[in-house]
Parts: C-alpha cells; sequence; structure tokens
C-alpha cells in the first residue's frame, strides 16, 4: 500500500515539474509517448450515409457545381482544385468574390480521418466544414434556401435527390452527399504507406535515415504522429507572418470582419498585426497564434504550408523547425519546438523522408454540370 502511495506522489511530481518546465502553461504530455507512425486505416464512414455509388456521384456534381455559391461562379472546387493538391495552390486562399482571405486553403486529401476541420477544427463534422465554405461570408456565401431553390429547379438533382434520399433537393441532404464524395478523396499509395504494409524496400536507404530523423532527433513525431502524421492538437510554433496580409486591404478587413462576427470589440481585435489563430473560437488567450498540426500525407502536392502559406517549400519548412521557429509575439509558442542543430545532410534527409509521404496524384475529370429546366406554373392545382 505505502509503494501505491510512493508511486502516485511520484507521478504527481513529474507532472508539476512537467507543467513547470513549460512556464506554468498547461500543456499535455503525453506519458506514453507519441503515437506511433502507421498505415492508414479503413475510411471511417456514417452509417446513415454509406458511400454507394450514387451518393458519391451527386456529391461529386454538387462539389464541383458553381451554383453553389452566392453569386454562381466559384464552386467548392475552386477551392479545393484537383490539380493544385485538391488546395487553390496559393499562400492566402482567394475568397467570395469582392473578398479575399487570410488562410491558407487546406487540401481535402484525407480530411476523412480528421475528428475536425479547419484550422483552428472549428468544424466538428464533414458536413459543418461543407456548410461553413458554401454559406461563409469569405467563401459560397450562399443561403441555404437559395441553394436549395436552385436544385430544385435542376432535373437531373430532382431525379438523383430521389434516387439517393428518396427525396426532394435539400441543403442538409446536399451537404451529405458533398461529404460523402469528399470521403472518397484518399490517399494511401505512398512509398511510406508500401513501406508500412510491410514492403521494406519501399523507402530508401536515404529516406530511412530521414525517417529516424523524424522519429528522433528532429522529434517531427511529437506533433506529426499516427496514420495521418498529425496529433490534430494546436499550437504555436512561432510562424512568420505573411506580406501578403499586411500588403493587401482586403485580407485585413476580412480578419476584421471575422473577429466583428465572433463578438470581439475593437481594443482586442486592432491589436492584432497577424491571425490569432484558435482565440478567435475559444476567446481563450492561451490559444493565442495556435493552429491544428497539419497532416503529412500527399503534401508533395500542397504547397504552400503553414496557416499563412508562407513557405513554399520542403526545404523552407525543414529550416523554420531547424532554427527553432521564429516569431513569438503572444507568448504561447510550444515548447516542443526547439533549435534542432540539424545538419544539411541530416536536412535532406528529412526532405526525402517527408517526399515519400506521397505517392500519385489523385486527378478527376470535371462533370459538367447539369442545365437548369423551366418548370410549368401553377405547380399546384389549388390553393
Amino acid at each position: 500500500m505505502r509503494k501505491k502511495h510512493i508511486y502516485s506522489a511520484l507521478a504527481v511530481s513529474i507532472a508539476a515539474i512537467s507543467i513547470a518546465l513549460l512556464g506554468g502553461k498547461l500543456e499535455v504530455l503525453s506519458a506514453s509517448g507519441p503515437e506511433p507512425l502507421a498505415a492508414l486505416p479503413e475510411v471511417p464512414v456514417p452509417k446513415d450515409a454509406p458511400l454507394t455509388k450514387d451518393r458519391v456521384a451527386l456529391g461529386k456534381h454538387l462539389f464541383f457545381d458553381a451554383r453553389l455559391s452566392g453569386d454562381g461562379s466559384i464552386s467548392c472546387a475552386d477551392c479545393h482544385e484537383p490539380k493544385r493538391g485538391w488546395g487553390d495552390g496559393a499562400d492566402l486562399s482567394r475568397g467570395y468574390p469582392g473578398t479575399v482571405h487570410w488562410r491558407n486553403s487546406q487540401t481535402i486529401v484525407n480530411a476523412a480521418f480528421m475528428k475536425a476541420w479547419f484550422w483552428t477544427s472549428s468544424a466538428s463534422t464533414m458536413e459543418k466544414q461543407a456548410h461553413s465554405a458554401i454559406n461563409g461570408s469569405l467563401a459560397g456565401n450562399l443561403k441555404p434556401v437559395l441553394a436549395e431553390e436552385r436544385m430544385k429547379q435542376i432535373p437531373v438533382y430532382v431525379k438523383l435527390f430521389a434516387k439517393v434520399y428518396g427525396k426532394a433537393p435539400s441543403y442538409d441532404l446536399a451537404l451529405s452527399a458533398i461529404s460523402a464524395y469528399e470521403r472518397t478523396i484518399i490517399a494511401k499509395d505512398s512509398p511510406f504507406d508500401k513501406y508500412m504494409g510491410g514492403d521494406k524496400k519501399a523507402l530508401s536507404t536515404k529516406q530511412l535515415r530521414g525517417k529516424a530523423l523524424f522519429e528522433g532527433k528532429a522529434s517531427c513525431i511529437a506533433c506529426h504522429s499516427g496514420p495521418l502524421l498529425s496529433d490534430q492538437e494546436h499550437y504555436n510554433l512561432g510562424v512568420p507572418k505573411n506580406s501578403a496580409f499586411e500588403e493587401n486591404p482586403q485580407r485585413q478587413i476580412a480578419m476584421r470582419e471575422r473577429m466583428r462576427s465572433s463578438g470581439f470589440s475593437e481594443d482586442v481585435y486592432l491589436k492584432l498585426d497577424r491571425d490569432p489563430g484558435r482565440f478567435r473560437a475559444t476567446k481563450n488567450k492561451a490559444d493565442l497564434g495556435k493552429f491544428r498540426t497539419p497532416p503529412l500525407r500527399y503534401t508533395k502536392y500542397t504547397a504552400p504550408y503553414m496557416h499563412n502559406g508562407v513557405f513554399f517549400t520542403f526545404e523552407e519548412v525543414v529550416d523554420f523547425y531547424n532554427a527553432g521557429g521564429r516569431d513569438d509575439p503572444f507568448g504561447t509558442k510550444t515548447k516542443k519546438v526547439k533549435p534542432l542543430g540539424l545538419t544539411n545532410s541530416e536536412k535532406s534527409d528529412l526532405v526525402a523522408f517527408l517526399e515519400s509521404l506521397s505517392g500519385s496524384e489523385i486527378l478527376v475529370e470535371r462533370p459538367k454540370s447539369p442545365p437548369y429546366g423551366l418548370l410549368k406554373f401553377p405547380m399546384v392545382n389549388q390553393w
């Protein structure tokens, strides 16, 4: 019994020391270490939304249909373009016409495996992510009612919704179909996947050295762990500012609008010279500058990198981490990022391993959007 109390006291002491070393700020350190790297599991699919051929086909049509935006000019695919890594290829996202965004557009590849979506995990389901993208003022800017009336005016969609759901087109069912399609955009044929599947010749000697660095000296695995190579937690890494934010008034307007819409007053958001990160959602100052750890699969195709697209190559990213990060105006930078002391040879090996996380490019043919039809009036015979 005495031994049990001693071990309990020791565990409490170690926890207290860990928090003290982090400046009194609570940052969870796993006693068992990070989750090991692994192959991807089966795609998680909601029981009420199986990935049937017709459901996915409907979702694909809607994903590429620009009529699911306010002015009918941009589709989901314009910010998540297959030829641009299923992002938009820019450092900062384009935004709805007349606006521009101040964050990088993340890829949707392997998004099905996430537990929350967007850079600050502000959407708890893929369907909510789709809603924010279609309805958000800086994205699709489309009201759900208008979306429904447009879809009801398209005979092909009326037939597809009836076939898949047994109902007329609705906004919520459209979100379900789009999410179903997105769950099929999966990358799991990389050299790394083959290696994890048992093919020990899939990685070169250089890539294996990089993997050892990733899991060891470089400590990338502290955050980029598990099958996704992401712990899906939130950190301030000390990422430098993107000058595009200071050079484009529309980006500044967009961020201020989002801050005001989240309930912040001028005395808060006018102090900001950069993205406040998860703080906008939680209003907790400990979350200032924090963003979710991005997955690393398929990243060969998804540059630029970071929440503000400030780095364009793997080499830039590795140099950033090797230096221990940069700016920390919020005082919330994680202790996990510190100078690594990697040699040029080691940095090259690490880049080689990062390249092994991408396989073949996922390209699809854009479907032709079905035309509107004319309805016959009156649609009902009596009042």
